[in-house]
C-alpha cells in the first residue's frame, strides 16, 4: 500500500530548517574580505526564507556559490530551499558538491538522505541514514521520527521490508500521536500479509485522525482480504473524505469488482475517469467490468485506448480479442488474438480466446490447432480438453473427441457440459447404453436442461425403455413447452406401448407447435423487412410490413413496437399509443 503521497514533503521542509540553521561563522574565519558579500547574501537567504519567501532565498544563496564556490553552507541550503521549490534533482546536485566539500555535515546529510528517498534512489539514500544513525549513537541520542520514517521507507523501496517495519516501529515510539506514521507502519504490516497487526495500526491512524481517507481506505483493503464483509464501508467512507481523489476512487472500484459486484464497480470507475481521463488502469478496470456484465460494445472503444496506450500488454490484448468475439467482430478478433500470442506465447487464456473465434468463423481446423497449442501449456485444464472435443466434433470427428471429453469428464466430474456432450456422441455413434449413462450423468449435476432430457429420452427409446423413456420425454416438454420435436419423439414411444390416442394427442401438438414456430419465423422476417423500411425514411411500407407479420403472429411484441414507430412517423399518435399497450401486454404475457 502507497504511503500518503504529502508526507515526503513534509519532512523535507523540516530537514530544511536544521539546514539553514548551520553556522555561518566559516565565512567569517577564512579572513578573506571577498567573502564578506557571500556572507551577507547567506544572512539575506535566511532571513528570505524565514519569511516563507523562497524564490527569494534561493536567489541569494545562488549568490552565495558564484561569490564562494568552496562554502558549502550555500551548496547545502541552495540545494534544501531548491527542493522545498520541487525542484527535486537540482537540490539533490547543490547537497552532493556541499557534502563532497564537508563530508560530515549532517545537516546535508539529512536533506541528501530525504531528498535521494523521495526520488526512488533508497540504495544511496540507505548509507546516509546509516551514518546519521552511527553518529547519533555516538552521541547517545535517536534520531527523529521523521528521519527514521525516512530510512524505513527507503528500506522498503529496497525491499527491505522487516529492516523497514522495524525502523517505522522506532518511528512511532518517538511521535505516538503521529495518525501518518502509524498508516506507514500499517502498510508495511500489510506488505508482509500481516492483517492483524495492519489493521491494529490502520485503526489507530484513524482513532488519531478520524478524517483521514488514507487510513479508511487502507483499513477497507486489509479487512477486505480477511474477507471481513465491513470492508466496503470503510473504503466507502474514504471516497467520502477525499470525493476529488482519483487513487482512493479507483481502489474502491476494485475492491467492488472483486467482491462481484461489477454494477456499483462501473459507476466508481466512471467517477474517477472523469476526474483523471488518462487514468489508463482505469480504463482497463472499468473495460473489464463492463465486458463481465456483457455491456461489451461499451468495454470495446476502452479497450482499444488501453491497448493503444500500452501496446505491449498482452493481458489486455487478449481481453480486447475476446470482447471483439463476444461481439460477433471474430474476424476482428482474429489478427488481435494473434498478435497477444505473439507478444505472450505462454498464455493459455489467448490461444484459448483465438480458438473461440475460429470456432466463431467457421475455421474448426485452426481452433484444433490453438487447442492443442494450449493444452501444451496447461494439460491438465479440463475446459480446455471439453473446447477441444467440441471443436472436433464440429469436424465430425467423434473418434477423436470423444477421448478429449472422457478426460474433461475425468478431470473435472462436477461440470454438465462434457458428459452431456459424450451422450450426444456415443448416441450418434450407436452406443446408447453408454449415452444413456453420460446424459443421466450430465442431468443429476444440471437438470434444468430440457434439450438433454429430450436426448434421454431418444436413447431410452432406441433401448426399448419405454417407461424411462416416457417420463425422460415429459420432462423435456415440461422445460421445453413451444419445442415440437419431444412431443413427435413422446409419440412415437406411446404407440409402441399401444396408446394410439394418447400418441394422435402428442403428435396434434407438435403441429400446432411447427405452425406456431413457422408464424413467429414469418413474423420475424416481416418485422425485420418493417424495420429496414423504417430506417430508409418510408413509413407507409413499413407499416404494411408490420401488419403482415401481426398477421402471422398476432402476440409479437416487436412488430406491434415496429408498428408503434411506423405510425408516429405517419402522426398516428393515438393508434401508435394502443399499438404499444399491446406490445406491452404481449411481453407481459410471454414472461413465465
Amino acid at each position: 500500500m502507497d504511503q500518503h503521497p504529502q508526507i515526503g514533503r513534509v519532512l523535507a521542509r523540516a530537514a530544511l530548517a536544521v539546514a539553514l540553521a548551520a553556522s555561518s561563522s566559516a565565512f567569517a574565519q577564512d579572513g578573506a574580505s571577498a567573502l564578506k558579500k557571500a556572507e551577507a547574501a547567506y544572512r539575506a537567504g535566511e532571513a528570505a526564507y524565514a519569511r516563507k519567501d523562497f524564490s527569494e532565498a534561493q536567489t541569494d544563496f545562488q549568490q552565495v556559490v558564484q561569490l564562494d564556490p568552496r562554502a558549502y553552507q550555500g551548496h547545502s541550503s541552495l540545494g534544501a530551499v531548491l527542493i522545498a521549490r520541487g525542484h527535486l534533482r537540482e537540490g539533490v546536485r547543490e547537497l552532493e558538491r556541499a557534502l563532497a566539500i564537508k563530508p560530515t555535515d549532517s545537516p546535508t546529510q539529512i536533506n541528501l538522505a530525504m531528498a535521494y528517498q523521495q526520488m526512488g534512489s533508497a540504495e544511496k539514500a540507505i548509507p546516509l541514514f546509516a551514518r546519521l544513525e552511527a553518529e547519533a549513537r555516538l552521541q547517545k541520542r535517536t534520531l527523529p521520527s521523521y528521519l527514521l520514517a525516512a530510512d524505513a521507507r527507503a528500506l522498503a523501496q529496497t525491499q527491505k521490508i522487516q529492516p523497514a517495519v522495524s525502523r517505522m516501529r522506532a518511528a512511532v515510539a518517538e511521535d505516538l500521536q503521529n495518525p501518518e506514521l502509524h498508516d506507514e507502519l500499517g502498510s508495511l504490516y500489510a506488505q508482509q500479509k500481516d492483517w492483524a497487526d495492519a489493521q491494529q495500526e490502520f485503526a489507530t491512524a484513524i482513532r488519531l485522525d478520524p478524517q483521514s481517507a488514507v487510513a479508511h481506505l487502507h483499513l477497507g483493503l486489509v479487512m477486505q482480504a480477511q474477507g471481513e464483509a465491513d470492508g466496503l464501508k470503510e473504503l466507502q467512507t474514504a471516497t467520502q473524505l477525499a470525493p476529488q481523489d482519483a487513487a482512493i476512487g479507483f481502489e474502491r472500484g476494485k475492491a467492488l469488482a472483486a467482491a462481484g459486484d461489477d454494477e456499483q464497480a462501473i459507476p466508481v470507475f466512471q467517477q474517477v475517469l472523469s476526474l483523471k481521463p488518462d487514468f489508463t488502469a482505469a480504463s482497463y478496470q472499468l473495460a473489464l467490468a463492463l465486458q463481465r456484465t456483457n455491456k461489451v460494445q461499451e468495454a470495446i472503444p476502452l479497450l482499444r485506448n488501453v491497448v493503444a496506450a500500452e501496446p505491449d500488454n498482452a493481458e489486455a490484448i487478449t481481453n480486447l480479442g475476446m470482447a471483439l468475439s463476444q461481439a460477433q467482430l471474430a474476424k476482428d478478433a482474429v489478427p488481435v488474438l494473434q498478435r497477444s500470442i505473439a507478444l505472450a506465447p505462454g498464455s493459455v487464456t489467448a490461444h484459448q480466446d483465438l480458438a473461440a473465434a475460429y470456432v466463431q468463423l467457421s475455421q474448426f481446423g485452426d481452433a484444433v490447432d490453438q487447442l492443442h497449442a494450449a493444452l501444451k501449456l496447461a494439460p491438465d485444464q479440463p475446459q480446455l480438453h471439453y473446447n477441444l472435443g467440441l471443436a472436433l466434433k464440429m469436424q465430425d470427428d467423434a473418434a477423436h473427441a470423444i477421448p478429449e471429453l472422457e478426460t474433461a469428464e475425468r478431470l473435472d466430474p462436477s461440470a454438465p457440459e462434457a458428459p452431456y456432450l459424450l451422450g450426444v456422441l456415443y448416441m450418434q455413434t450407436g452406443r446408447y447404453e453408454d449415452a444413456a449413462r453420460e446424459m443421466n450423468i450430465s442431468l443429476k449435476v444440471h437438470p434444468d436442461n430440457g434439450d438433454g432430457w429430450a436426448t434421454l429420452g431418444s436413447v431410452y427409446d432406441r433401448l426399448n425403455k419405454l417407461p424411462e423413456a416416457t417420463s425422460a420425454l415429459r420432462e423435456a416438454i415440461r422445460q421445453s413447452p413451444t419445442q415440437p420435436d419431444p412431443h413427435l419423439t413422446l409419440a412415437a414411444v406411446l404407440v409402441k406401448q399401444k396408446l394410439p390416442a394418447e400418441a394422435a394427442a402428442e403428435r396434434r401438438k407438435a403441429a400446432d407447435l411447427m405452425r406456431t414456430n413457422m408464424n413467429r419465423q414469418r413474423a420475424e422476417v416481416a418485422t425485420n423487412a418493417g424495420n429496414s423500411q423504417l430506417r430508409s425514411g418510408d413509413a407507409g411500407a413499413a407499416v404494411v410490413q408490420f401488419r403482415e407479420a401481426l398477421s402471422y403472429d398476432a402476440n409479437y411484441a416487436e412488430a406491434h413496437l415496429g408498428l408503434a414507430n411506423a405510425l408516429d412517423r405517419q402522426g398516428k399518435t393515438a393508434e401508435a399509443a394502443a399499438e404499444r399497450q399491446k406490445a406491452e401486454a404481449a411481453k407481459a404475457a410471454a414472461t413465465p
